[in-house]
């Protein structure tokens, strides 16, 4: 009757999995149709085509090697930076929390054997005793097993932290973040990787201390157990086995690396395309290009779920085999290992009558259970290993970078090869550090992709001689202050200017940051600066509103907020101001920082002519030398050169005579 059975249960096994797996194939030809209809429907990537390409010719390989290792291990350096400090101590308690779970789970297999013996022998009282025991031991298994999860939760919390403000502090050294974004062209998107990326990295490091600090621990304590008891025969095999297996299996995950990198990478192009489109909302409804942002963005999707379906069908295939290797197949070398002892002749686990051997192979055979868990939760710690390393190699991409330009390296396509020419190269200029003057000598105006636009630069001003920049749009207006800002490298000649903190920039649009309203007009410094350094106070705030006509805005926010008055409003002040408003606010930043130098780039095209005559007036009284990019005739009178740019890579440096006409576009 039980061969029957066995057989009827095999056959039942058998039809169930073809049934599976036909019903598999059909939604799976299914969805491929589907999804053949849906991509007809989108548009194709040569109809669709935007900068950030889908194949980088430098992509970061993603492989478990010794490469890996090494990146690995200088990020373990930032997020652990040593023995003595409170991260280390959090991978101390998960160790020791590891140790306790692997003894708590000893402690179980022995008492789980004496009270299913009682059970069978109907033994009452010792039944009872050893209930009572396992009931006032659990509560402390318990809290063990949570503080396993807290110092897991809270080591991937410091991990993240150490390692978020590593990289924040190379990301906003300096002009870093500035260059990364407009400079080089390696990273498309650098908020993914400083988000997602190093979250999901810190995420797979923790499980991955645990996925494998427990089962080695619990391999080393289960063969030491079975070897002095059942010899060694038993354990070898098995450990022979996760050799082999984990081999096999690490060969076979070798993509899964490469593809997650590619998963990271294609999930911060969408995230990057989707924050343009709110950036720049205001833009594309003017021009009505909703279509035309939805394809570029169902493009992007779809490249996005082509390749997560590809992953998909990828990890179930590898699946199968890890449940195979790792699991079934692992079983039945556990049963065959465990078996070894009993049926050879003269084992010492064969004396003793058949309930001393049923006792031990039940403890032992527990053992071995255990032993072989940890073997396949080892060999599939492999899949989560070869995952990390993509996340690795994505965090040691973004840090290299950071270091190169902190380094005053960066890479870029160029649209000319600069190699030939003998202008000079990226950051080949010298920039001399002096007060009151400014001095192009022979400094040529290239942009970071190449693109010669003025070949030998050379003009001075000293404090109090205003200076007005005209010519076309790309003759090199925006580059020449890029460069003089020092955001753009300096390829050749030299550059005598004022230290950064000296020299003032005012763009069309302005800059509203996060924060109060008195926030807006001492950007970047804080309160606790402004009043450090005593240089204004509110008083003087509400006199630079006066100056630019702003003092309404003050009692406006001052009787719309009883509660936080005036100063301390907090608002979106990118939404609540207007466009001239914005000006004006940026004119009243400039008169609290009185830097010796401004460059105002189209700053008051918003603001009407006489409080545009103000405002000139004032930073002469204040000594405040003014470069004006405008083409309002009215600004001729406030300055006393011109720097003329005719767009071919001519220029005039000049004084501006009573007789001096506008040279116009």
């Amino acid at each position: 009757m039980a061969p029957a059975l066995s057989k009827f249960a095999t056959r039942r096994t058998l039809a169930g999995a073809v049934a599976v797996s036909t019903l598999i194939w059909i939604l799976r030809n299914r969805s491929r149709r589907r999804t053949q209809r849906i991509k007809n429907q989108w548009p194709t990537d040569n109809d669709i085509q935007y900068v950030i390409k889908e194949e980088k010719p430098k992509s970061p390989k993603a492989q478990v090697n010794a490469v890996f290792f090494r990146k690995l291990y200088h990020l373990l350096k930032i997020g652990i930076p040593g023995a003595l400090s409170p991260e280390f101590g959090f991978v101390v308690l998960v160790a020791i929390s590891l140790v306790g779970r692997t003894l708590c789970d000893l402690w179980l297999i022995k008492k789980g054997t004496l009270i299913e013996t009682s059970i069978v022998n109907m033994d009452g009282p010792l039944f009872k005793k050893q209930l009572m025991k396992l009931f006032a031991i659990v509560p402390m298994i318990a809290i063990v097993n949570n503080i396993l999860k807290y110092g897991l939760s809270e080591m991937k919390l410091r991990l993240r932290t150490n390692i978020t403000r590593n990289l924040l502090d190379h990301y906003l050294k300096g002009y870093t973040y500035y260059k990364m974004n407009n400079l080089d062209t390696r990273i498309a998107n650098p908020d993914q990787l400083l988000t997602t990326d190093v979250d999901k990295f810190c995420d797979s490091c923790t499980d991955l201390y645990s996925n494998i600090a427990k089962p080695l621990l619990d391999i080393g304590i289960y063969v030491y157990r079975l070897t002095s008891t059942l010899g060694g025969q038993t354990p070898f095999l098995i450990l022979s086995y996760l050799v082999v297996a984990g081999t096999f299996l690490t060969h076979l995950r070798k993509p899964i690396g490469t593809m997650t990198v590619k998963e990271q990478r294609l999930e911060g192009e969408y995230r990057h395309i989707n924050s343009r489109l709110i950036v720049n909302s205001e833009e594309i409804a003017f021009y009505g290009g909703n279509n035309r942002e939805k394809l570029t963005l169902l493009t992007s999707f779809h490249k996005l779920v082509t390749h997560l379906r590809k992953f998909l069908e990828f990890r179930v295939l590898m699946g199968v085999v890890d449940n195979f290797v790792a699991k079934y197949f692992a079983t039945v070398v556990g049963f065959y290992a465990v078996s070894i002892p009993f049926f050879q002749k003269n084992h010492p686990l064969l004396s003793g009558t058949p309930d001393h051997r049923f006792k031990s192979y039940y403890t032992y055979g527990r053992m071995l259970v255990k032993l072989a868990e940890a073997i396949g939760r080892l060999v599939l710690a492999g899949r989560e290993l070869t995952r990390l390393a993509g996340f690795t190699a994505r965090v040691t991409e973004i840090k290299k970078v950071l270091d190169d330009l902190n380094a005053g390296k960066y890479e870029r396509t160029m649209i000319s090869d600069y190699k030939e020419n003998t202008i000079g190269h990226p950051g080949g200029g010298k920039i001399v550090p002096r007060d009151n003057i400014i001095r192009f000598d022979n400094v040529p105006l290239v942009t970071p992709n190449g693109d010669m636009l003025i070949k030998a630069l050379s003009f001075e001003v000293k404090s109090g001689m205003n200076v007005l920049v005209c010519g076309p749009n790309g003759c090199g207006k925006s580059s020449m202050f890029r460069i003089l800002g020092e955001l753009w490298p300096t390829w050749a000649g030299t550059i005598t200017k004022p230290p950064r903190g000296k020299l003032f920039y005012i763009p069309q649009r302005p800059y509203m940051t996060l924060g109060t309203l008195r926030d807006q007009i001492i950007y970047p410094h804080t309160k606790e600066e402004m009043k450090r350094r005593g240089n204004a106070n509110d008083d003087d705030l509400k006199k630079f509103l006066e100056l630019v006509q702003l003092t309404h805005l003050l009692e406006r926010e001052s009787h719309a907020n009883s509660e936080r008055q005036g100063w301390d409003t907090v608002a979106d002040w990118m939404d609540v101001l207007s466009g001239g408003e914005k000006q004006r606010i940026a004119m009243a930043r400039l008169f609290y920082h009185k830097p010796q130098f401004a460059i105002l780039d189209e700053c008051t095209s918003a603001v009407s002519v006489d409080v545009e005559d103000s405002m000139y007036r004032y930073c002469r009284q204040e000594n405040i030398t003014l470069f004006t990019v405008s083409h309002r005739r009215s600004l001729w009178k406030h300055h006393e050169y011109y720097l003329h740019m005719d767009g071919r890579g001519s220029y005039e440096f000049k004084p501006i005579e009573q007789d001096t006409i506008e040279f116009g576009s």
